[in-house]
């Protein structure tokens, strides 16, 4: 069996500039909710949950982690002209405050949608949604029972999903796999079935972490790293895994559902025979 490392990373995404200019180009319907996120995940939900009675509109691209992110002009004036913003509460969403404030929108709706755990997950999806189904009643009360049954349907669908998923991994070597993960991927890694070993935190590895990182590999078998994985991988002899926390961080995941089956398709990969 082939050793597997994952290593999490928030990734990639081509055509911002393209992307950027059809925003910005946008027309805006007034009659419908008019909503800002911080992330695509809450993007994803919240269009699903909205459906036509929401225009929602992302500030953060999938390609960034959030403790990255600057807020431009541009994204002041979303924030001003919108009716509710919807956030994770991450501490590297600390730019929120200053956002709001700069924007000085005194009919700004802010709602923090606080899930623990890892968002790619089928639970905290159904979590998320739940919450979001509520915002989106809270501000538009006239549309409750559409968001309602919008969640309902999301939920099933999430469910259908996670029982899709769970079947593709039976019988495979995934379950109970040793695992070394970013602490960002310890929740999907566990739900997988993997047995997270050891994880590390986002700042830089020192040599003495890297040298700790390849010792709990080699006791169990096992290893993954940041920018520092591949040359634990190389060490150790086992497959290095690079997952998105994101929809839309890869080419062709831009819904949870194709997200996280990259995500599986990536650790099968690396797990197969």
């Amino acid at each position: 069996m082939k050793k597997l490392c994952i290593l999490v990373t928030g990734i990639i995404l081509i055509s911002l500039v393209v992307s950027s200019l059809l925003s910005s180009c946008k027309s805006t319907d007034t009659s419908r909710l008019q909503i800002i996120t911080t992330t695509s995940l809450l993007t994803y939900i919240v269009e699903q949950v909205g459906g036509d009675s929401v225009e929602v509109t992302n500030i953060i691209r999938a390609s960034q982690h959030p403790g990255d992110f600057d807020a431009s002009p541009q994204d002041i004036q979303k924030l001003a002209d919108a009716d509710l913003f919807l956030y994770h509460g991450w501490p590297g969403e600390a730019f929120v405050p200053g956002l709001i404030e700069a924007a000085a929108n005194p009919d700004l709706t802010v709602v923090t949608v606080a899930v623990a755990g890892n968002w790619m997950t089928p639970p905290v999806q159904i979590t998320a949604a739940d919450l979001v189904a509520a915002a989106l009643s809270d501000a538009d009360s006239s549309n409750t029972d559409g968001y309602e049954q919008s969640a309902e349907d999301y939920k099933a669908a999430v469910l259908d999903k996670a029982n899709d998923i769970q079947a593709r991994l039976s019988g495979t070597d995934v379950p109970g796999a040793a695992t070394l993960c970013s602490f960002w991927q310890v929740g999907f890694a566990e739900w997988v079935g993997l047995q997270v070993v050891a994880s590390y935190g986002p700042a830089d590895l020192t040599p003495q972490d890297t040298q700790e990182l390849i010792d709990s590999g080699r006791a169990e078998n096992l290893q993954s790293g940041r920018d520092a994985g591949k040359a634990i991988a190389t060490e150790l002899g086992c497959a290095r895994v690079i997952l998105s926390n994101f929809p839309g961080g890869y080419d062709g995941t831009e819904t949870w559902e194709q997200a996280i089956d990259r995500n599986i398709e990536l650790i099968l990969e690396a797990i197969a025979p």
